[in-house]
């Protein structure tokens, strides 16, 4: 079984930062892309950044210049500093990781973690 566990939302005021984590634990072998996506109320889940185990990343535009996505292998985690906050990127972050197990490789989420920006 592999977990995924965010922590680090919360509320924030109109440019301020938070720095999310997701920490995944359980049987794994190895993790390859790593990725945070958001989903506001009424709206689709999207995208925010991805990240690969040799450190590539990848941002949607709407967050380019303000977020910053990285990971710690050793440590199978990864974080997401968020600056320059605003009321728009409201929603709850959930991680997600393509893990590989004694089962091959799987896709898993997180439970997801709150971000409410007040302006």
């Amino acid at each position: 079984q592999v977990q995924l566990v965010e922590s680090g939302g919360g509320l924030v005021q109109a440019g301020g930062s938070l720095r999310l984590s997701c920490a995944a634990s359980g049987s794994i072998f190895s993790i390859y892309t790593m990725g945070w996506y958001r989903q506001a109320p009424a709206k689709p889940r999207e995208l925010v950044a991805t990240i690969t185990r040799g450190g590539r990343t990848n941002y949607t535009e709407a967050v380019k210049g303000r977020f910053t996505i990285s990971r710690d292998n050793a440590k199978n985690t990864m974080y997401l500093q968020m600056n320059s906050l605003k009321p728009e990127d409201t929603a709850v972050y959930y991680c997600n990781a393509r893990v590989f197990t004694s089962n091959g490789w799987d896709d898993y989420w997180g439970q997801g973690t709150q971000v409410t920006v007040s302006s």
